[in-house]
Order: C-alpha cells, then structure tokens, then sequence
C-alpha cells in the first residue's frame, strides 16, 4: 500500500503543471452517525423521540453532500464531523452525485461530540492531531502537509471554542497553534483554516463584551495569530514574518460574513495564510479570490437555512436544511 501512494504521489507531484487549487472550509453543523458508541448531544441520539434516524440521516448527508459538490473545492476542511463513520458516510454521499475525494482525514483521537476533519482529492504527506490540551474543553487541530510540484503545503483545520466560552478559552487553542507553526517555520506555506469562532477584528468587536473579554482586550485571532496589522490588501509589505493574513479583508465588506447571528452577519470561518503564500511564487494566494458560498438555495429569507430541529420540550428533526454556516473558499496559484 504505502508503495503505491508513493508511486502516486509522485505521479501528482510532478505532472500537475501550473494549476488553480480551490481550498474551502465548512462546518457542516452536528453531523453525528447513528452508531450507538461515542458521545452524543440528546437530539442526535440514534432512533429516538428526537427522529435523528436512518431518513433524517440520509437526507442530511444528501443535502450537504449537494453543497459540498457544488463547491467542487480541490480541499475542503470540514468542522462537527461526530466521527470516522460519519466522515466516510458523507465521502460515499459525495461520491455518488460524483464527486470523489481519494484522501480524507480526522481528528477523532479525543472522543469530544464533534470534530475536525479533511476531505481531499489531492495526497498528502501526513495528517495528524495537533493537541490542545488534555480536557475534553477543547477540540484537537487537524494538521496536513501536502506536496505539490514539489512544493510543501501545511493546512491547519480548526475549530475553536464556541462564544458560550470566554476569550481565554480560544486563546489556549491559538497559542497551540502559533507554538507548531513556530516549529515548522514562518517562511513555509500554511493555511490556518476553520471556525474559529472569531470576527476577523475580534478585538474590536469583543472589547465592551464581559463575557467574553476576560483577557485585557487580548484575542486568540488577532494577537497571538497576528492579524490585528492586515490591511484592506493583501500586499507583502504590509505583512511581517511571523504574522498570518486574514483573507476577509481582501473582498468587500458586504460580503464578509459565514454565519448570520440574531439578524447580523460574522465571520465565524477564516482563512488565514504565511507570507510565503502572497509572494507570488510556487504556491501563492490568488487575490480577491476569498468568497463565502452564498447560493440562493441556503438562505430562508433573510437567515442561512440551517438543518431544521424544532425548539419543542422533546427536540424533533424535520428532515429540511444544510448547516447555519456557509462555506469560505479561497483559490491559489501552484507554478510548475
């Protein structure tokens, strides 16, 4: 086996060409199996009053399996996958309308409710946990490293701590992070990628919460990944070594947004690239190519149209609905 993935890797390494690589991050929202084992929240109990059954299930995996596919993305990492069961359950849906992603991979070492993973068609070197801490408070970081044309790739999948928790919280998972990145080098091509259940200026929009502001005015996004200096471009000399780009700022303001909260819009999702990736050489980001998947069929009125559970004492599922985030995509150039 490992003899023909290496026989393979090299065959993609070296024949691509120049060649457009779309990237995209999606959380899918809850998709937990029906598999017995393993933890799971109350409505997603298999076969019970809450109908998280064999029909709900089909038809979640059909609806975001029409959503990945339409994305069509080279790369796409994924948050609140429940498990490896669901993981492949979602690739054979994909694979069906057509889609096939060879290579996947996740983060399922801790048993926490949901999880980070990564589907793709392209091989990678490795894929392995980053962990975060011991306790069951914070997901593991999905880390892979890629080699196309020759060139290394690392992307990072996250998916940090919800806004039930404080700051300080999403602070432990940043400083993981930015503690693997210094191991492997600032001037190496990454992509940190994910839900960070961050605004992209998080230390602005956060200051005057308590709840959330327990660290001085300090946050996870912008200071310990170094983003609080992006400016409206991508431009190099605005960007030093150890800090990461935040792609939101090269698209509009309008259409800066993956989540939409009480009537307004965040950015949950980011995508955050080394300067390496702006330098127009080998692997580098394509500029104004950041976009959330913004199709008409996601929306319900004015609100993302997100899997349907009804909010009665018993939970119930209805069978209707994708997730309540959109995908973030963004493309990059590979030079041969």
């Amino acid at each position: 086996m490992i003899r023909v993935f290496t026989i393979l890797f090299l065959f993609i390494s070296i024949s691509l060409g120049d060649v457009t690589l779309k990237i995209a991050t999606y959380n899918v929202e809850n998709l937990f199996d029906l598999e017995k084992k393993g933890y799971k929240y109350k409505e997603y109990k298999p076969n019970g009053k809450s109908l998280w059954n064999q029909k709900n299930y089909k038809i979640k995996l059909n609806n975001l399996s029409k959503v990945i596919k339409d994305i069509n993305a080279d790369i796409i990492s994924l948050q609140e996958i429940h498990s490896l069961k669901a993981l492949k359950d979602l690739r054979f849906a994909l694979k069906q309308k057509g889609l096939y992603y060879q290579y996947f991979s996740i983060a399922d070492k801790k048993d926490t409710a949901i999880k980070v993973a990564i589907l793709s068609k392209i091989p990678f070197i490795y894929s392995k946990e980053l962990p975060v801490t011991n306790t069951f408070k914070y997901r593991n970081i999905l880390e892979t490293k890629f080699k196309i044309n020759n060139k290394d790739l690392y992307i990072f999948t996250n998916h940090w701590k919800s806004k039930a928790g404080p700051e300080s919280m999403r602070i432990i998972s940043a400083k993981a992070l930015r503690k693997r990145v210094s191991q492997i080098g600032y001037d190496k091509n990454i992509i940190l990628i994910g839900d960070f259940n961050s605004h992209y200026e998080e230390y602005i929009k956060f200051k005057k919460k308590r709840k959330h502001n327990d660290t001085n005015g300090k946050t996870g996004i912008n200071h310990v990944l170094r983003t609080i200096k992006n400016k409206k471009e991508a431009l190099l000399s605005n960007i030093k070594e150890n800090d990461f780009y935040n792609l939101w700022y090269d698209t509009n303001k309008k259409n800066r947004y993956s989540y939409i909260y009480r009537g307004k819009k965040e950015t949950l999702d980011n995508i955050l690239i080394s300067k390496s990736l702006l330098n127009k050489k080998d692997i580098f980001y394509i500029q104004k190519s950041i976009t959330n998947f913004d199709k008409k069929y996601l929306f319900k009125k004015k609100n993302i149209y997100r899997w349907q559970v009804s909010r009665a004492k018993i939970r119930k599922h209805k069978g209707k609905g994708y997730s309540d985030h959109l995908a973030v995509i963004a493309k990059f150039m590979v030079t041969n």
